[in-house]
């Protein structure tokens, strides 16, 4: 792989192909750090960028589509930002490095930035597509806000099925069966997010789903989608006039492909985020890298932060992230933390579990050097919130876990304080350095940090955060938080 980072300059042309999560990302970070050359965004769907791990609410009825679309960054729509929606590229000219558009169109660059994403995948199932390889009809999958409006629409006339137990579809069975649907979810694995979870931690989530109405069928297989349900293998047939099939995605390589590039599952990287042109970068779910956990909007974001400083001279090279799971189950407090276990075992790693039935609490961490590796917490938010923390700070943890995970002060060692990049809001990557700085603009409450930064509309788990925050802000500056403390997002009611 070629160092492609040493070719930038702060004035490059840069073109952007995608608007999705990594894509803005990437232009809002370069307008931040000052670079002065002209950035163009080149997005194929006709509409804004959007934050795509909150279509779940949006299928909820919780949030409106419109509310997925960040807020303005700044510098962008002062700076040399353009963004372009409905423009589809379809070819690279690596030798003149240019784009060629869908519509004759041409974009030249310096250097160029691959955010294409992935596309949802459907397995090869009887029944699923249509002749022209689409999902036929009554097969949707969930990939945009227009996919969640044609699945509230097909939910409204009869029973759903979910054909797939990850994040997507546990989140989406329990957005519909919050609405009053009548849902069933199909998993090959033993219970929902088996690759995350260990077997406790997928009981008390099979015990969560079921208590909230949806039906699972765990360590089933389907075989055929049929007119009005779907067909498993040992020959039940589950009722469904809507089949939503969330089996995971597919980078979106074609582009790369057809220019020359390496590709694997997807476009390979080095540490610098560049391909086998030196001019060429790829991020997001299109990329393939060493290390980092695929279609996580976390490692798409890491690498467009990377990959800014990179261009900007001031980056050291990607190394990975640190992956983060806070799905949204409808009530039910999980957490997530570290990539999936590696089947080959590791060594030098303490297992700390802990077990309160009473309450439905569980934990089990897996610790390198006393330090976080892999964690799952289920119903412990503030042993979640605290262990969060540290593992984003690759701090150890105190000698007294046990109190650590009972939520209580533990002795053998302060939990260290937030520093200002702590993450407070995860739906919208909302930072303590964010939310102090509009509190020293002038917003005083949680509805107004809520308004002004999208803090505590998403599945509104943070919003406990926000009202400790507002206090301390408080108490440092001699000021009083202004009595509504009730988050202001549409997400958070």
């Amino acid at each position: 792989m070629s160092a492609g980072a040493a070719h930038a300059r702060m004035d490059d042309a840069v073109v952007v192909v995608g608007n999705g999560p990594a894509g803005h990302r990437l232009a809002e970070r370069l307008a931040r750090l000052g670079h002065r050359g002209p950035v163009t965004v080149l997005g194929a769907e006709p509409r804004a960028a959007y934050h795509r791990p909150l279509l779940s609410l949006v299928l909820a009825g919780r949030l409106p589509a419109e509310a997925l679309e960040p807020p303005p960054a700044a510098g962008m729509e002062d700076g040399g930002t353009t963004v372009r929606t409905g423009v589809r590229v379809v070819s690279l000219d690596r030798q003149n490095r240019t784009v060629r558009t869908e519509d004759g169109g041409g974009f030249r660059y310096d250097t160029l930035v691959l955010a294409t994403g992935a596309r949802p995948r459907l397995p090869e199932l009887p029944g699923l597509r249509g002749p022209d390889g689409a999902p036929a009809p009554g097969v949707a999958v969930l990939r945009t806000p227009r996919d969640c409006a044609e699945i509230a629409a097909g939910a409204a006339a009869g029973p759903v099925c979910l054909l797939g137990g990850g994040v997507l579809g546990v989140e989406a069975a329990v957005a519909l069966r919050g609405r009053g649907h009548d849902v069933s979810l199909v998993h090959q694995g033993p219970h929902p997010l088996h690759e995350r979870l260990d077997a406790r931690a997928g009981e008390l989530l099979v015990r969560h789903l079921e208590g909230l109405g949806v039906r699972l069928l765990t360590s089933r297989r389907a075989v055929r989608r049929l007119p009005d349900g779907l067909l498993l293998a040992d020959g039940e047939k589950v009722p469904a006039g809507t089949l939503v099939v969330c089996a995971g995605v597919l980078p979106e390589t074609a582009l790369a492909r057809r220019a020359g590039l390496a590709v694997r599952s997807g476009v390979l990287v080095d540490d610098r985020l560049c391909t086998t042109d030196p001019r060429v970068h790829a991020i997001g779910d299109c990329a393939e890298h060493a290390v980092g956990v695929p279609g996580s909007v976390h490692t798409a974001w890491a690498q467009a932060d990377t990959l800014a400083a990179l261009l900007t001279g001031r980056g050291e090279r990607y190394r990975g992230d640190r992956p983060a799971l806070r799905p949204r189950v409808g009530g039910l407090e999980l957490a997530v933390f570290g990539p999936p276990e590696d089947a080959r075992g590791e060594r030098d790693v303490e297992r700390v579990t802990y077990s309160d039935p009473a309450r439905g609490g569980y934990a089990r961490l897996e610790l390198a050097a006393g330090r976080v590796r892999r964690a799952v917490l289920v119903g412990l938010p503030a042993a979640a919130a605290t262990v969060g923390q540290l593992y984003e700070r690759g701090l150890p943890l105190p000698s007294d876990r046990l109190a650590l995970l009972r939520g209580t002060p533990p002795r053998g060692g302060e939990v260290p304080r937030p520093d200002g990049e702590s993450v407070v809001c995860h739906c919208n990557n909302v930072t303590r350095s964010t939310l102090s700085r509009a509190w020293r603009s002038g917003v005083r409450d949680v509805p107004g940090l809520s308004d002004s930064t999208r803090a505590g509309t998403g599945c509104g788990s943070c919003v406990a955060e926000l009202r400790s925050l507002c206090a301390a802000l408080a108490a440092a500056d001699g000021t009083r938080p202004a009595v509504a403390q009730a988050a202001g997002g549409r997400g958070a009611r």
